[in-house]
């Protein structure tokens, strides 16, 4: 009954499209679902994801469930989740890609997921790390560990997004590091992270985690920038 009061006067509003929410809707409104542009990247063998990466990192396996667009419905997704403080978007799409990997082989091989780290800095700053809750809804759903304290990042940057491709492999690729133990030789890391541009740093992030004895990497993002 209290919530039905709280939803009749604060009604909670699609992180899509801002329209309200009907009772049996949760965070993403009916018609979003439907006009969101899905890759279908489970699906396919040799998929965008698995492309991009072709020659640089040595990938078991990729995939991202979203297209993202400059000014479409999950920019604005995004956009509320890293900025706004909406952390249950970050779950939500958890959820909702779990049930797309679940029956993949290759996802049933994976021995841990983990998150692209933010700095210590930046933690403070926003207060939680946007993809944690997306980390941890494929964890309890596809009862693989989650483990945020293997890859750290090292140095604080500023945001990277308006510099070239080389420039940010030049910054980037000394960020990251690991802390690993004789129990993380010869695992499959499940790498995560919010949105695939040029992949430059989740190619950092690989490459330290390759530092561990026959290691072997994933990557699942939650959308891939998409022209």
């Amino acid at each position: 009954m209290l919530g039905h009061l709280i939803n009749l006067f604060f009604p909670k509003s699609c992180a899509g499209c801002h329209s309200f929410l009907l009772s049996y809707e949760k965070v993403i409104c009916t018609q979003c679902r439907h006009e969101i542009p899905l890759t279908n990247h489970h699906k396919i063998a040799e998929n965008e994801v698995i492309q991009k990466f072709y020659g640089r990192i040595p990938l078991e396996y990729g995939s991202a469930l979203f297209y993202f667009h400059k000014k479409g419905i999950v920019q604005e997704m995004i956009h509320k989740l890293k900025y706004k403080g909406h952390e249950e978007i970050s779950e939500t799409i958890g959820n909702w890609y779990s049930e797309e990997l679940q029956h993949l082989e290759q996802i049933k091989k994976i021995d841990y997921i983990i998150p692209v780290p933010l700095h210590k800095k930046r933690l403070r700053e926003r207060g939680y790390n946007q993809i944690e809750g997306f980390g941890k809804a494929l964890s309890a759903n596809l009862n693989i560990p989650y483990n945020s304290q293997l890859l750290y990042r090292k140095l604080y940057t500023k945001t990277q997004t308006k510099k070239d491709l080389l420039g940010r492999a030049d910054v980037i690729s000394t960020v990251f590091d690991v802390n690993f133990s004789n129990e993380h030789e010869g695992k499959h890391f499940l790498l995560i992270d919010d949105v695939l541009t040029t992949g430059s740093t989740l190619e950092s992030c690989s490459r330290a985690i390759l530092k561990i004895p026959n290691a072997k990497i994933s990557i699942v993002c939650m959308a891939m920038s998409h022209n």
